[in-house]
């Protein structure tokens, strides 16, 4: 059975996808169009390339993901280095290390451009902080005078994995020479389930599954707010989740499988193999739980 799907930001977390995806595999389901943010976006980006949840396990279990730590060298101490990249590079790190390893993953696969991929099969979500707008990649590219069929995939991925002020925001330029600082889509929208409805009818064209990192909206713990601190990051999570919230409400619901993974940190870089088989096995569970009860 052909679906589309959707893939929720949400950092090293999503090592609890490879679960649900293999789940799915298994079950028969084809996947037609994909979208995704931050995270959600790699895996969007590898499923659409060819690989299977199988290959992405074994991809993601290789890799040091310590290694997406790319700092800039510099002979000052430490702790004057990381407030100077902060403050005049915008991030801690460059992200070419995440962008040169995905790069490689999609050229195996034949993908280097969004050309070489069927028309809105992939959909990436960033933020424009420039212009203070959403982008849906490879869509708004025109909007840039960019040519969507020569964009890099792995340029897409690196932007919208581009989590403020841990890595540096890209700089997007349109035919004129002005640029965009152009960030992680989380920021924005984090689990874009929208992007699949027709906008006319408010349909979908065919079933689709959303998977979210998060528990479901009348199940989430409220934000305890004790200090400065405690309220910078309710702010920071309502503003991320506001735009959603009200596409997976009602019967948007039925269509989402929510893995609520609440104990590991979406920059939790050195996560154990434990962890990440817990996150995977989690990932599985609720998905199969999911399919015993979904009518499309």
């Amino acid at each position: 059975m052909k679906i589309d799907a959707v893939f929720a930001g949400g950092g090293v977390k999503a090592f609890a996808f490879l679960g649900s995806l293999g789940v799915l595999e298994k079950r028969g389901y084809e996947f037609e169009r994909v979208a995704g943010t931050s995270a959600g976006s790699i895996v969007a980006a590898l499923l659409k390339a060819g690989y299977t949840s199988s290959e992405m396990m074994d991809i993601l279990n290789d890799i040091h993901i310590e290694s997406f730590k790319d700092e800039r060298l510099s002979y000052l101490p430490l702790t004057v280095i990381k407030w100077l990249q902060v403050y005049f590079k915008l991030g801690l790190y460059k992200g070419d290390a995440l962008e040169s390893w995905i790069r490689e993953l999609l050229k195996a696969k034949g993908i280097v451009t969004f050309g070489d991929l069927p028309a809105q099969s992939l959909r990436v979500v960033v933020s424009d902080l420039s212009k203070g707008q959403m982008v849906v990649l490879p869509d708004d590219l025109d909007k840039y005078g960019i040519r969507a069929e020569s964009f890099s995939v792995a340029k897409a991925i690196r932007m919208s994995c581009s989590i403020p002020y841990f890595f540096e925001p890209v700089k997007l330029y349109d035919r004129s020479g002005h640029f965009s600082y152009i960030v992680d889509g989380g920021l924005l929208s984090n689990f874009p389930i929208w992007l699949f409805r027709d906008g006319e009818k408010n349909t979908w064209r065919r079933p689709v599954i959303g998977m979210q990192l998060t528990p479901k909206i009348d199940e989430r713990p409220p934000h305890k707010i004790k200090n400065a601190i405690d309220l910078y990051k309710a702010v920071f999570d309502t503003m991320t989740s506001a735009h959603d919230t009200r596409h997976i409400e009602d019967e948007d619901a039925r269509n989402v499988i929510f893995i609520p993974v609440t104990d590991i940190k979406a920059t939790d870089f050195n996560l154990t193999t434990i962890e990440k088989q817990e996150l995977i096995t989690l990932g599985e569970s609720k998905t199969n739980k999911f399919l015993g009860r979904w009518t499309y």
